[in-house]
């Protein structure tokens, strides 16, 4: 592979003068030979898989939800682009919705890609860049399934994975380019580039995760990584609190150094909030999750807290101000968010803590994460004797007057995004019965339009954090800490069963905390997977809300399922990163089940994973532009993704349409001929109204067209008796998943006989199947 030559001098004599902290890189040299050859795509450019994108685009059209008919990126604008009409540039609105998904999957891109750069540099710099990559302890050989497959290496240190991020950046601003006026004005290949920003983002990621895994002690591919606590009850508010929030771990990890290196482990709680405290609790398990993104309000307002650490991506940016409401010292800990807070990173340390316990500034940025680590720890415990645990939520009787002062104009109501019952709430409150402000916490999502929508300025979600204060402090959970990557042994076990549809599917269960009722439906949507044995694999903020929740044996799933990637399991990946874990699964099963080569191979393997890889991911509560890049990686692999009603907002869906039957065909590899398979995956992006529309399509969205006729009794089993269940009725498109009456599960054999025979219904043969003509040759004459 190719390595750089690397050499660090800190002083050099010579001829022209005295040079100091020299850094040289001398060209590139090239070891360990790669067997594997190379494919036709290492480092493919934005055009390199355009032909892949139109096929899958030509099947799952963009059907376009514009959120905004205007466009107003340039001066020659605002542009009405209703009604057929183009913009003063020429561009349409269906070229500008898909524009604006472009730059939301740039902007989700750029920011994995900034954090992995930020983790490489500072890890190497702690660690050396001849640190080993080491994702697994003896069961990962295929250590960097995405870089292998887009790349074509095969990285061994942490200075190897300069060059995939050399090659993502370069590209994020090829693709960001294309969005100036001017440039690029077809729909398609909008969207193809979206599928390009969506698969360098996967290399970003991936990058992220096995840099920070390979140089910190993190559960290393382990199933049985150790649980850790979660929820509000989970800390113990008597000692002194340390919050956490953001993605980026080095600040957090050097305060559970400076605790454990001075004896003060046990004396201080560090909690976290969003992936930062995913990454901790696999950095060291003692410490705490509180929640998910929308748990910030109102954490800071409980008073709980002494001081509160933010480094970067999904920060309320007026956490600053909401922590000077409640007297919390504030340390930013990343150029990406300063806070407009004065620099103090070359101040000394008693200086800053003095300030801050002081109450002389509300907060300060620093930027060594090391100096961060003890100016927190020092300021929490000096400024907690003092704060007392202020909050900054109203008592009890001030939040009857305050609700008092309501005029019932459903303005708050109106700003809610998930349209919560807030005025009757407010009104019950203000005669004193607080139960429907309590009420209303699980499905609240912590943004607060409702206090700025109030023309009486009431503090509606202080409300109903108050009102559910007592049972918020009893709320103690349990959630696996992330094991970061899948095991080859786990992938040679599971890879028959899943490509001939034994294992009904994966379900992936990721992103942000924008859930239309709250993050109970997220658990029980993956209840229901693991009762089914499917595989469960869940990230992020979703991986927490899976966690936050009992069942009937007071068990949290993390409790009652195994961490194993087989049947039945829920894995628990890790923080937003660690999302490359669950597409290197996918492609790992196409490595070592199938043995097809991965180096700079692209195309053909995400053909055999659209093909053959039975797995659907659900962002119930999508959210951010960096859940879109995530998102556009999978299309390109052919993975389908369902969002909740929210993630309408993302401007288009990508829809098959099954009652077009040209759409349905592919190529036999066995034959060469063109064979109809039926809408298998049906849909590549789609939006689901209810948990239950959900379930229904997720179960479908597994089957795919490799399938032998036990696995696709199995799925067509699980997809009617969820369909019966939550409509009420046998579902109106059998005649088209059926291939062969051995398809058709037992029990349902006479009755789906009947619909089949309704519709004039005939067998049809079970291909080899690709999208690919270049594969669709017979062997020996290829």
């Amino acid at each position: 592979m190719k390595k750089s030559l690397h050499l660090k001098v800190k002083e050099l004599k010579t001829g022209l003068g005295v040079f100091r902290d020299l850094e040289l890189v001398l060209g590139k040299t090239i070891t360990e030979p790669w067997e594997e050859p190379q494919g036709p795509t290492p480092f493919p450019s934005a055009v390199d898989l355009r032909d892949w994108d139109l096929k899958l685009l030509s099947r799952y059209r963009p059907f376009y939800l514009p959120y905004c008919d205007l466009c107003c990126l340039c001066t020659m604008g605002k542009c009405d682009l209703t009604r057929g009409k183009k913009g003063a540039c020429g561009l349409n609105l269906a070229a500008q919705q898909s524009r604006i998904v472009l730059l939301a999957c740039c902007m989700g891109a750029a920011t994995h890609a900034s954090h992995a750069r930020h983790l490489v540099e500072h890890l190497s710099k702690i660690y050396g860049r001849d640190h080993p990559i080491q994702v697994g302890t003896g069961e990962v050989e295929v250590e960097a399934p995405i870089l292998r497959l887009v790349c074509g290496i095969k990285p061994k240190t942490l200075g190897d994975l300069d060059e995939a991020l050399d090659y993502v950046e370069s590209q994020i601003t090829h693709l960001l380019s294309a969005t100036h006026t001017g440039q690029e004005g077809d729909a398609l290949d909008f969207e193809s580039k979206v599928f390009h920003a969506g698969m360098v983002d996967q290399v970003a990621m991936e990058v992220a995760d096995i840099a920070q895994v390979s140089a910190y002690p993190y559960p290393k591919a382990d199933p049985e990584a150790p649980l850790a606590n979660i929820g509000f009850g989970s800390v113990d508010t008597s000692k002194p609190v340390i919050l956490v929030v953001g993605h980026n771990v080095p600040p957090a990890a050097y305060i559970m150094d400076y605790l454990s290196e001075n004896s003060l482990q046990g004396s201080v709680e560090v909690a976290g909030i969003c992936c930062t405290a995913h990454d901790l609790t696999r950095y060291n398990s003692k410490a705490k999750i509180i929640g998910p993104i929308s748990w910030q309000l109102r954490f800071i307002r409980s008073g709980i807290p002494d001081v509160a650490v933010v480094d970067e991506q999904c920060i309320r940016t007026d956490l600053l101000s909401e922590a000077e409401k409640a007297k919390v010292p504030f340390i930013a800990s990343t150029e990406k968010q300063c806070a407009g807070l004065p620099n103090r990173t070359g101040d000394p340390v008693d200086e800053i803590v003095k300030d801050l316990v002081e109450g002389k500034t509300p907060g300060a940025l620093i930027l060594d994460p090391a100096k961060v680590g003890e100016v927190a720890v020092r300021t929490a415990i000096e400024v907690a004797p003092k704060r007392r645990k202020f909050g900054a939520l109203p008592g009890q009787d001030e939040l009857v007057e305050l609700a008092k002062k309501c005029t019932e104009c459903e303005e708050c109501r109106r700003a809610c995004p998930n349209d919560l019952p807030i005025p009757e709430a407010v009104k019950a409150a203000a005669s004193g019965v607080l139960t429907g402000l309590a009420d209303l916490c699980a499905a609240c999502i912590g943004c607060a339009r409702c206090e700025d929508a109030c023309p009486q300025e009431i503090p509606i979600h202080s409300g109903i954090v108050k009102a559910s204060e007592e049972k918020l402090r009893e709320e103690a959970y349990k959630v696996r800490v992330g094991r970061g990557a899948i095991q080859d042994v786990e992938i040679r076990k599971v890879g028959g069963p899943l490509v001939l549809g034994e294992i009904p599917g994966v379900i992936a269960l990721v992103g942000c905390a924008n859930y239309p009722g709250g993050g109970r439906e997220v658990a029980e949507m993956a209840e229901e997977f693991l009762k089914r044995r499917f595989i469960v694999v869940a990230s992020g903020c979703a991986a927490m809300s899976i966690g936050m929740y009992k069942n009937e044996d007071g068990q949290s799933l993390y409790e009652a399922y195994p961490g194993v990637f087989d049947a039945g399991g829920l894995v628990n990946v890790g923080s937003c990163v660690a999302n490359s874990h669950i597409a290197g699964a996918a492609i790992k099963i196409a490595s070592i089940f199938a043995r097809r080569n991965l180096r700079g191979n692209y195309e053909e393997i995400a053909d055999y994973i659209h093909n053959r890889v039975g797995a659907a991911g659900i962002a119930w509560g999508a959210m951010s532009q960096k859940a879109a890049s995530i998102a556009s990686g999978f299309w390109r692999l052919g993975i389908p993704v369902v969002v909740g009603p929210h993630g309408s907002k993302y401007r288009r869906m990508l829809l098959g349409r099954k009652e077009v039957e040209s759409n349905w065909y592919v190529y036999d590899a066995r034959t060469g001929e063109k064979v109809y398979v039926g809408p298998v995956p049906e849909h590549l992006f789609f939006t689901a109204e209810t948990k239950e529309e959900a379930l229904v399509m997720l179960v479908k969205l597994c089957m795919r067209a490799n399938d032998t006729a036990k696995g696709r009794a199995i799925k067509l089993a699980h997809y009617v008796d969820l369909h019966k269940r939550y409509y009420g009725v046998m579902p109106d498109d059998l005649h088209l998943l059926v291939r062969k009456e051995t398809d058709i599960p037992i029990t349902l054999r006479d009755e789906v006989m009947e619909i089949l025979k309704a519709e004039g219904w005939r067998e049809r043969e079970t291909p080899d199947p690709t999208l690919l003509e270049r594969l669709a040759k017979p062997k020996e004459a290829r």
